[in-house]
């Protein structure tokens, strides 16, 4: 059995004009003698993840296992802040994004190669069981070797599909923003839905989402409560900031403090 807590919630949304938002999800797992994180998310989430880890209990010296579905930078640049974790990264995907030329693309160069030489790096085949009770299984589309992480230990197993399903849409339509093979992507689309109806109760996580179970109806149902503002200096002194809300509730002015 392993805890399961999501230390960084993903928001389903991308900037209109200042490029990437990268809110990924971030989930901590502790069994089986081990602290494992499920992605490690961007720069810009480093404060935020630092906090959480400590109100878990968790020193970055404490993670054991570090697993990436993906190498894009919203998901694997803060792997370097856990000095005693192995990394699992998929075989296919590392050697894909080790071959990429530096682009204008979510590929972080530099941390891709740190990844590719670093001696902590597990390379991992598509139905590798890395530890007790994790499997990762293919999802490519998004990215070549994209992977899955599927945790079977629990009662009620769990899911994380990375951006091979980013959020609710994209599992109810099948159709996938930012993809690298729209085909490949729906394949792997119809394998979330034939994993996650195969044990009732399983638990979904997306990359840029909410968790989620199915219903009596099997239709996604949403676990928790979204949280996702930002707070802004529209007014004359950097004391004062408001609060825009980004779950669909508009602006309210209530002042921010640290």
């Amino acid at each position: 059995m392993y805890q399961v807590d999501v230390l960084v919630q993903g928001f389903p949304g991308k900037a209109v004009c200042h490029g990437g938002l990268g809110w990924s999800t971030v989930t901590l797992l502790r069994g089986q003698g081990r602290t494992v994180l499920v992605d490690v998310g961007a720069f810009g989430v480093r404060r935020e993840l630092r906090k959480q880890l400590e109100a878990h209990g968790v020193a970055p010296h404490d993670v054991t296992d570090v697993f990436l579905t993906h190498a894009h930078y919203d998901h694997a640049v803060n792997f370097v802040l856990f000095p005693n974790a192995t990394v699992w990264i998929g075989a296919q995907e590392l050697a894909w994004a080790s071959a990429q030329p530096p682009g204008f693309n979510p590929l972080p160069e530099l941390y891709v190669a740190e990844l590719a030489r670093s001696e902590r790096v597990r390379r991992v085949q598509a139905g590798d069981h890395i530890l007790p009770g994790l499997q990762a299984l293919s999802a490519p589309g998004h990215t070549p070797g994209h992977l899955l992480l599927y945790l079977q230990a629990n009662d009620a197993p769990v899911l994380f599909t990375g951006d091979a399903a980013k959020n609710r849409a994209e599992l109810l339509s099948r159709e996938v923003d930012a993809t690298g093979d729209a085909d490949a992507s729906r394949r792997s689309i119809d394998a979330i839905w034939d994993c996650w109806r195969r044990v009732p109760g399983t638990v979904l996580i997306p990359g840029h989402d909410l968790s989620m179970c199915l219903d009596e109806h099997s239709e996604p149902r949403y676990l928790g409560e979204r949280k996702a503002a930002i707070a802004v200096w529209f007014s004359e002194s950097v004391r004062t900031m408001d609060t825009i809300d980004l779950c669909g509730t508009g602006v309210f002015g209530a002042a921010y403090r640290e």
